[in-house]
């Protein structure tokens, strides 16, 4: 191995040490040998790896309630990507994405160079679209694998235990790994015990048809007992990423404890939308997106948008920093757009004060900001100090309008806030 190399090697090392402890701190929050503590730690372990092939918030319902305005600015974070590179339809002038899993920095890295190097829409949409085929395999090695920064590459190129590289899995169905993809295939193995095959929704022609195959077959599940058992345990719900801390406002979001409330999500995930629009309810039943192509995808996915956003793909960065860290080095009044996720279901009150204290120094007039929590409720009152909260306008009204719209159906609510007028 040549010096270069070495180093190389080295320094990629160094940067997957340095996210891990930024992980930690993100996640870690109680003493270490607490139930709390352990499953803390345990969360953090497997959410260093690959968790969302897919994100799962609504492009669309983020686009309408962010109201992006071209050359607009745009911090958000990452994720599986879809949404950030959605944003470009918008023509913002710049995205910069953060993620504290580096599993996903390198897969949103890897997202870029594809869009900008393989040789067409056809080849993107067969790596990223079916993700599915041994020609991926090459197309990777000729047309993404030099553009990539050596931390990205050295983790696709990581081998298993299995000594199969991860790349390989864009050959295997890349929707049925990660560890929500192996969530949803562990759904469905427990569905097939009692009789039930998630996928025939799909068969479905009509909203009529779904919901009679939902109130036949889906929900009779969650009254069984070893899915009321399983979901009662936190960790049975890592592989949707929810820590400990977000387990616990998902339970009290409805009746009848945690599989009360999956059973409320997945009732409006199979019924209020149709599914020639919903590309969520075809992960979640199908493991992949409709296999002949025709189906629904994310807008960054479609045809028709490709060349918008391929064009446009420079304008997209993705690095291993907390969005706070991210904030805290850029100059006041230098971002329009916040995009947080579900993030700070996870975070102390001393957390979403400093995180807050940054959003606002750094928001331009005008600047608007979303974000999604587990239960109904806005987390932040009561929590944000008034002096900061005040500078904000909560849209109440537009918010629920919003949420009703969420195609992912998996949050309990959405919130939109923007900056008043000095």
């Amino acid at each position: 191995m040549s010096t270069a190399e070495v180093l190389s090697r080295s320094a990629s090392q160094a940067e997957r040490r340095q996210a891990r402890r930024r992980l930690n701190r993100a996640v870690r929050q109680s003493p270490l040998l607490s139930p709390t503590g352990l499953s803390e730690r345990l969360f953090a372990k497997l959410f260093n790896g690959l968790v969302y092939p897919q994100i799962w918030e609504d492009p669309v319902v983020d686009m309408a309630a962010l109201a992006i305005a071209p050359g607009d600015r745009i911090v958000t974070i990452a994720s599986g990507g879809c949404n950030a590179l959605s944003y470009l339809l918008a023509d913002p002038a710049r995205i910069e994405a953060v993620d504290l899993n580096p599993a996903h920095v390198a897969f949103n890295r890897l997202k870029l160079a594809a869009l900008e190097h393989l040789p067409g829409y056809d080849a993107f949409y067969s790596f990223l679209g079916k993700a599915d085929e041994k020609a991926n395999i090459e197309a990777y090695q000729r047309f993404i694998r030099p553009h990539l920064d050596t931390f990205s590459r050295a983790y696709w190129e990581k081998r298993d235990l299995r000594g199969r590289r991860r790349i390989s899995m864009f050959s295997r169905n890349l929707y049925r790994h990660g560890l929500l993809g192996l969530f949803i295939g562990a759904g469905h193995g427990v569905a097939r015990l009692y009789g039930v095959n998630p996928r025939d929704l799909l068969q479905a022609r009509t909203m009529e048809e779904q919901r009679a195959f939902y109130d036949r077959a889906i929900a009779p599940l969650f009254e069984k007992r070893m899915v009321r058992w399983a979901t009662a345990r936190k960790s049975s719900l890592f592989g949707l990423g929810i820590p400990p801390r977000q387990y616990d406002a998902l339970a009290g979001a409805g009746d009848g404890g945690m599989a009360g409330v999956l059973r409320e999500r997945l009732e409006r995930l199979a019924c209020d939308f149709p599914l020639e629009e919903n590309y969520f309810a075809w992960q979640a039943f199908g493991r992949g997106y409709c296999a002949s192509g025709s189906g629904p995808l994310p807008p960054y996915l479609s045809r028709e948008n490709f060349e918008t956003v391929r064009t446009r793909a420079d304008r997209m960065s993705v690095v291993n920093l907390s969005f706070t860290e991210l904030l805290a080095g850029k100059p006041g009044a230098s971002v329009d757009r916040f995009v947080l996720l579900d993030a700070q279901d996870w975070m102390s009150d001393a957390q979403l004060n400093e995180l807050w204290r940054e959003i606002t120094r750094c928001a331009a007039p005008g600047a608007r900001a979303i974000f999604r929590t587990a239960a109904p409720e806005n987390l932040l009152p009561g929590r944000v100090v008034p002096a900061v909260l005040e500078r904000w306008d909560y849209r109440e009204a537009e918010s629920l309008a919003f949420h009703a719209g969420d195609r992912s159906s998996i949050y309990g609510g959405f919130h939109l806030h923007v900056l008043k007028d000095d």
